[in-house]
């Protein structure tokens, strides 16, 4: 498997996933649960971000103290499911830049077509993360990153809730400069390009739609 890919085995993660594979789980609780876990998963990622100091001053005396260096983080929803992962991380990183990248999977042939595109300047001043719940066939994701690229971006992490071997095979080849950070790396795929045993379509369980 990909030397690009980390797994985050914490178990209130592996937990939540659970709670959230189960089919009995509500439109509400599977919303929120993505959102706990996005949280952790963005801690992962961003977990050697560069850092300065500044001076401060405590109640008791002045010292140096750490904070984030350069230019404030990107990030990249791919729609729509990418807003459940996106808004949990934005709880974390509020000042981060945010865009938007509108694919969806033709059924027939499993290829991703673009249909939205708006995405922050300055990409390739700022660290970049790609969001998606679900790494499937990865030709959506690496599309994503694609148009991520050509707009500026160099510096690019892709997270998401879980991956199937043929998604970050995929993303492998296509993107072998791109860290992949996920909660679970499934069995395999189905014939219509569905991680298994996975969750279903993550965008339908979060939006309670069919």
């Amino acid at each position: 498997m990909s030397q690009n890919l980390t797994i985050v085995e914490h178990p209130l993660v592996q937990h939540k996933l659970t709670l959230m594979r189960d089919k009995t789980c509500s439109t509400s609780d599977f919303r929120r649960l993505l959102r706990e876990i996005s949280q952790f998963l963005a801690y992962e990622i961003t977990r050697e971000l560069p850092m300065t100091t500044r001076s401060i001053d405590t109640p008791l005396c002045p010292m140096d103290a750490p904070v984030l260096a350069g230019k404030k983080l990107a990030l990249v929803s791919i729609l729509r499911a990418g807003n459940g992962l996106l808004d949990g991380i934005l709880e974390l990183v509020p000042g981060a830049r945010v865009g938007f990248v509108g694919l969806y999977r033709d059924e027939e042939t499993l290829k991703p077509v673009e249909y939205y595109n708006k995405l922050p300047k300055g990409l390739e001043d700022r660290l970049t993360i790609v969001v998606d719940p679900m790494l499937a066939t990865g030709n959506s994701s690496a599309a994503a990153i694609d148009m991520v690229k050509a707009a500026g971006a160099t510096n690019i992490r892709f997270l998401c809730l879980l991956a199937a071997p043929e998604g970050v095979a995929r993303m492998s080849e296509a993107h072998p400069d791109v860290p992949v950070v996920t909660a679970a790396l499934d069995e395999r795929l189905n014939e219509k390009g569905y991680i298994l045993p996975g969750l279903g379509d993550a965008g339908d369980r979060m939006f309670g739609t069919k």
